[in-house]
């Protein structure tokens, strides 16, 4: 156990700088075995402070301090004093410079934050707080500076060095080492520093921004993965474009660079004109990469850029304002991969992360507003929550204020704040000015955790040609939060009849001339209970409601199964088809627990089964969105459904439903493979990934069967695929099925892959994630296969992350081995990188959700790791939090 408990920083407590750091001066001597950092910092006591005679208090961790100096003369022992991260000098001037030299060692470093070697190569990743590890400094986003960087190394093993900003100088030394000298004209805070430094190659482009000035744009890879850059590329150039389009953005400096590391925690950081990249969220072609990869690459590439405005230019007061520029980036990047592909396809993708991921977390003991309130290591803040739920918290302002206003309020916040760190209540006033909308209620999205629930009922009055919605709010209570007060929600809907949808008018409101499209509406829900009626409808309507998922809350409406049918087969609203095919499905499972508890067969309904047929034999609709329809509601899903989960139960009754279906619709299921197979040259466009989406989907069923022309089918396009998508998705057929062929298609697989560690992280999470019994022995062993290197990221996500939250059948047996597993990994990785082991703690922190044996044996994992003595911050934070209620008598 701990000593002592680390301390909670509180957003109340916030207090402006007592000094700011108007220019930084680093010089940098990367050497094998140690570097030395020299860095000369011009500092004044900040006027706003009003803190006379306050002591210089600088962050540093892990560094060997060789001297330090202000205005020239060096200061003795007695002039400054060390107390764990802070090094604090008592007496400064009003203004000064100082000079500090610090040696640190990035070999040594495995945290991956700060200044650290990945494939022998130098890298940095400074957000949160990983610039402390470089130099002692004001490591805060409210200090920011203008840096000029000098970097020195050996010219043979490094012969590129990079870091933020312009190239303003390269020099060749007699001792075979060189330099480069790198300026950045904009004031940033330290954590948008980087430095790279190594043996690289580079694919090169240019852009001409919307007022005709030319960019150069750099991708630097290892040489074996140059042909792994246009896709990125190309997605670089359409983010910049669709940014100076929608927003009116346009990129500030003359060069833009992205670096792809091997070893990285994050998928990608937006440093100032160096963006580092994860390798996964760069490297992409056909042969190696799947459809997902390819979006991924898209969607990630746009969202470190757009940060260049929405997080550089702009950036956070304070870390408890992270979704200030998470929240708003994500949902820039979210509009621009629906506008490259299809809208729907990608809002139901992002509907179904915040429904799984998102909501669990608020349900659970880490649930926190998309703004803390305090935090213990701001690194277990970098959430879903923060990112995915302030996005959502953003669409909304967007959905309320229209696409003009909320333009003219971006506009507006970019103007004013340009060059500064803020605030998410300056981002509000910005979008309130610039539209005259009052957000004040609105607010409470901010400051409260926890996952809305709107409760709504329909009564239709025949005789007076009305409808009327009554909707009541509530949330739960939540770690810090036993009530809350009403949320501002914007309800869309629409009410369909048969003939379509009907328009709408509200009860005592004027029609709106102005529109042209009167029949779908945002309501305003604002109180505890409101009642919403609808003049002029003639018949009675089916009501399509929460319409483009307008609101991050969970909805209760009594739909028939009739109703649902209904809205599958026919709304408008492709969120709202495919949301009544996940209601209609939930209900088919619920009917296969009792079946199966009853010891009977497993049957769909009849008219559900129809639906899925009629999907299935309809080639005109999106196939992606087809595919998405006919796949029932993942494990994930249900766990945030039933209370208590019961696990295989659930994953039994699922899996007989399947079945189940496969058998009913095997004839249609084969016509509709059959139909997506295609020998056109591989395209990552919308129309072929659609297409590759609902042939696998079809194949995934068709191999329950368990038959012998359905095994063919998954060899041949395991055997015969060009792209990875179809290769990866038949190799995992195959490996969830009894076929004999599947050893040894996962043994030429990795024969034929072995050379691309990214391909190899997806042949790990093949196995990881496999639902037949052995998975957790399967996974053991291949901790010791040559190509698992537990110091990697992307390793340990791809084989122990993805068993332990993706594998829910496996990783939860009755045995408790799999939490003994996650256990043992979490004590280890806390001792090399504590961010990736505080990650993988989620599953253990959600006992409360499952039967008393396993919460027993769940929290018995977590006291093992919290008696653990040298726990770090951020493990001992997720744990402690989990813990609270838990009797440990």
């Amino acid at each position: 156990m701990r000593d002592a408990q680390p301390s909670t920083i509180y957003l109340s407590d916030y207090q402006v700088p007592a000094y700011l750091i108007d220019t930084t001066e680093l010089a940098f001597e990367l050497g094998e075995d140690s570097s030395l950092v020299t860095s000369l910092l011009h500092i004044r006591r900040n006027p706003a402070a009003n803190q006379l005679g306050a002591a210089l208090v600088l962050h540093g961790t892990e560094l060997e301090l060789l001297s330090l100096a202000i205005d020239g003369r060096v200061l003795t022992a007695s002039e400054w004093s060390q107390s764990g991260e802070q090094l604090v000098i008592a007496d400064v001037p009003e203004a000064f410079v100082l000079r500090c030299e610090t040696r640190i060692r990035p070999q040594e470093n495995t945290s991956l934050e700060g200044l650290y070697k990945s494939s022998g190569m130098f890298c940095t990743q400074c957000e949160a707080e990983g610039f402390r590890k470089i130099t002692y400094y004001l490591d805060r986003p409210d200090v920011m500076s203008v840096f000029t960087v000098e970097i020195t190394a050996d010219a043979q093993r490094y012969p590129v060095l990079l870091s933020n900003g312009n190239l303003v100088a390269t020099e060749t030394l007699t001792d075979g080492r060189h330099k480069t000298v790198w300026q950045d004209p904009f004031p940033k805070p330290a954590y948008l520093f980087a430095l790279v430094a190594g043996k690289l190659s580079c694919v090169s482009d240019s852009f001409r921004t919307m007022n005709g000035r030319d960019v150069d744009l750099k991708i630097y890879v290892e040489d074996k993965d140059l042909d792994k850059c246009d896709h990125a590329m190309a997605s670089l150039k359409n983010a910049m474009r669709w940014d100076e389009e929608v927003y009116g953005r346009e990129y500030d400096l003359d060069i833009f660079n992205i670096v792809a590391v091997d070893d990285f925690n994050m998928g990608a950081m937006e440093n100032k004109s160096l963006n580092i990249f994860n390798t996964s969220c760069v490297l992409a072609k056909p042969e190696t990469t799947t459809d997902a990869g390819f979006q991924r690459v898209e969607g990630v590439v746009a969202h470190e850029y757009f940060h260049n405005w929405s997080g550089n230019r702009v950036t956070c007061r304070d870390w408890f304002q992270l979704s200030l520029k998470e929240g708003f980036t994500v949902f820039r990047d979210s509009e621009f991969s629906a506008d490259m592909g299809s809208p729907t396809v990608k809002r139901v993708e992002d509907v179904t992360l915040l429904r799984t991921a998102q909501f669990a977390e608020d349900a659970g003991p880490m649930a926190h507003p998309i703004r803390p309130d305090s935090f213990i290591e701001i690194s277990n803040f970098y959430t879903v929550t923060v990112y995915e739920k302030g996005a959502e918290v953003v669409r909304m302002i967007h959905t309320l204020l229209g696409p003009d206003a909320f333009r003219k309020g971006s506009d507006l916040y970019f103007e004013r704040h340009d060059g500064q760190a803020v605030t998410c209540e300056d981002f509000v006033l910005a979008m309130e000015a610039a539209s005259g909308v009052d957000l004040s209620q609105f607010r409470n999205w901010y400051s409260q955790a926890g996952t809305p629930k709107l409760s709504v009922s329909g009564d239709y009055d025949a005789e007076q040609q009305s409808y009327t919605l009554n909707v009541s709010q509530s949330c739960p209570a939540t770690p810090g939060q036993s009530s809350k007060a009403p949320f501002h929600i914007p309800l869309k809907v629409a009410l369909l009849g048969e003939a379509g949808q009907l328009p709408l008018q509200l009860l005592g409101e004027s029609a709106n001339v102005e529109s042209a499209d009167n029949t779908e509406m945002v309501l305003n829900v604002t109180e505890q209970t409101q009642s919403f009626t609808f003049t002029g409808i003639n018949e009675l309507p089916v009501p399509s409601l929460l319409r483009g998922f307008s609101a991050p809350v969970k909805l209760d409406f009594d739909y028939s199964r009739e109703q649902l049918l209904r809205l599958m087969r026919g709304d408008s609203d492709g969120f709202c088809r495919w949301d009544a095919s996940q209601q209609l499905g939930l209900a088919e499972i619920k009917r296969a627990l009792a079946d199966v508890a009853a010891g009977q067969n497993v049957a769909p309904d009849a008219a559900y089964l129809a639906a899925c047929r009629d999907l299935l034999s309809d080639g005109s609709l999106d196939g992606a969105m087809v595919a998405m329809m006919l796949q029932l509601p993942s494990e994930a899903y249900l766990a945030e459904i039933f209370h208590p989960v019961d696990v295989l139960a659930i994953h039994h009754a699922r899996e007989a439903l399947r079945l189940a279906i496969a058998t009913a619709l095997q004839l249609e299921l084969l016509d509709c493979y059959n139909r997506c197979c295609s020998d056109a040259p591989y395209a990552a466009d919308a129309e072929q990934i659609a297409q590759r989406s609902l042939k696998n989907t079809a194949l995934a069923y068709l191999m329950l069967l368990d038959n012998e022309s359905a095994r063919e089918l998954a060899t041949a396009q395991f055997e015969n695929s060009e792209n990875m998508t179809d290769r990866l998705a038949a190799l995992n057929a195959l490996v969830n099925s009894a076929a004999p062929y599947k050893a040894k298609a996962l043994q030429s697989f990795y024969q034929n892959w072995q050379h691309e560690p990214l391909v190899i992280n997806q042949w790990f999470q093949v196995q990881a994630m496999c639902r037949l019994p052995g998975s957790l022995e399967t996974v053991q062993g291949l901790m010791n296969h040559p190509a698992f290197d537990i110091r990697n990221p992307n390793k340990v996500r791809a084989l122990i992350g993805a068993f332990c939250g993706q594998n829910g059948v496996n990783f939860h047996r009755e045995d408790g081995a799999g939490y003994r597993f996650l256990g043992d990994q979490v004590i280890i990785l806390n001792r090399s990188n504590p961010q990736i082991a505080s990650r993988l703690l989620v599953p253990l922190t959600k006992w409360r959700k499952y039967l008393p044996a396993a919460q027993q044996l769940m929290c018995a994992e977590l006291q093992r790791i919290l008696a653990e003595p040298d726990l770090s911050s951020d493990v001992y934070e997720v744990v402690s939090k989990s813990l609270q209620d838990y009797d440990m008598e």
